[in-house]
């Protein structure tokens, strides 16, 4: 016992070492200098992410689930009717639509953010998040209602905005305060097509076919694929056009690929959902990881009682209840609103497992039946021409509560960066 007790523990032996401690804390300091790279490096196990939440607004879920809901106080939009990026027929303002004030009343209230609505963009402040960058909107008519509404509201934090017009965009505008390009390139189906008239026809003769619009649907547009390494932030959707109303059976879409026709022919969503692929396979191959990449779900239309050129309309001043939602948008009751619903399931489909994310602006949509520009569309033969406009929006709208989302999402993406 004596002996054991005299050797001590091979702790004692160590705490016994004929060191000095500041010499031994010395030492020590190239390892936990080594511990603490070690820990910030961007593949470290260890690393914490920046943030552990999202902002309300830039989460997937607060688009999905929320309410609308009056502001307690009205506050004016961000512009007005003499904003020079405004299209005439969604200049609300101008075309003194009924019920503009409280069009602009509604506030969305997602679930997930304890009963505050999205906060409204600072215009400032954004530009300067993303000061140097360009943000491209890609696709149909109802990404550019949604580019105008983001041109008008950026252009109050920027007076000296100029409107801009390269790289095959069809209209954008340039914020040299912040140096920042925001842009529209006009691409409906996304994949290039073509008209051909009967006489180049394979159609020739049958059921009356006066030509065919070819689609190839392994090719991008050129709107938009010469673009693909310009943007910092990409915004992508396609719709709209996917129907007999754009290309009725005198007009037909007939699918290409590699230059011959596909066999056995494409119905028009089997085409759709075969170009969403190779679009997406195209974007995730050639436009740089570093950009930020969404793509809109589709915008609810709001006709009542018949399609836009059978007397459909939308004189409406009520935002529809929760209850009737799937009465008008579920493909299973055959409305005449049921594309949104029906198209999304395929992008969602298609966008599985790939870098884009999802900008599902849908749902919160579908209550709006109030806030299109119906027959107040700035031209006075307008409606007997084209009909009620239920598929746009009226601007200011609900339109600035997709530019509050998308800027919000933008923020979180390039702040985390």
């Amino acid at each position: 016992m004596g002996q054991q007790s005299r050797t001590g523990s091979p702790l004692s032996h160590f705490l016994r070492l004929p060191f000095p401690a500041p010499l031994l804390l010395l030492l020590s300091l190239p390892l936990l200098y080594a511990v603490s790279l070690l820990l910030l490096l961007p593949s470290s196990p260890f690393r914490r992410p920046l943030r552990t939440s999202f902002p309300c607004g830039a989460s997937p879920i607060d688009l999905s689930a929320g309410r609308w809901a009056r502001r307690s106080t009205l506050t004016a939009p961000l512009y007005d009717a003499s904003c020079p990026f405004h299209r005439n027929a969604w200049n609300c303002l101008r075309n003194a639509r009924d019920g503009m004030d409280s069009i602009n009343s509604w506030a969305w209230i997602p679930d997930r953010c304890g009963g505050a609505p999205v906060p409204r963009i600072d215009p400032a402040a954004f530009l300067g998040t993303v000061r140097g960058k360009k943000i491209g909107f890609v696709g149909d008519s109802l990404n550019e209602n949604f580019l105008v509404a983001f041109l008008c509201t950026l252009r109050s934090a920027d007076g000296g905005a100029k409107k801009w017009k390269r790289k095959r965009a069809w209209r954008g505008g340039y914020f040299p305060k912040f140096d920042v390009v925001v842009a529209y390139h006009r691409a409906v189906l996304l994949a290039n097509y073509t008209w051909q008239p009967v006489d180049s026809s394979s159609q020739l003769g049958k059921d009356g076919i006066k030509g065919i619009y070819k689609v190839d649907i392994d090719i991008p547009a050129d709107d938009w694929a010469i673009v693909t390494k310009f943007y910092d932030v990409l915004i992508l959707n396609t719709g709209h056009w996917w129907g007999a109303d754009k290309f009725p059976k005198e007009t037909p879409l007939v699918f290409y690929k590699g230059g011959k026709p596909v066999d056995p022919p494409l119905g028009i969503f089997a085409g759709l959902e075969i170009v969403l692929k190779s679009t997406i396979s195209y974007i995730e191959k050639e436009v740089p990881k570093k950009t930020i990449k969404f793509w809109r779900t589709q915008s609810p239309r709001h006709f009542f009682r018949g399609e836009w050129d059978r007397n459909g309309s939308c004189l409406s001043s009520d935002l529809l209840r929760e209850e009737e939602l799937d009465s008008w948008f579920d493909p299973k009751n055959k409305g005449v609103n049921k594309e949104a619903r029906e198209v999304n399931s395929l992008i969602q489909q298609a966008l599985l497992g790939t870098s884009i994310s999802l900008l599902n602006l849908t749902h919160l949509s579908e209550f709006r039946s109030d806030a299109h520009p119906a027959i107040w569309l700035g031209k006075k033969d307008a409606v007997s021409i084209w009909g009620q406009d239920c598929m746009h929006w009226c601007l200011p709208g609900l339109p600035d509560t997709w530019v509050d989302i998308l800027a919000a999402q933008i923020m979180y993406n390039f702040e985390g960066i």
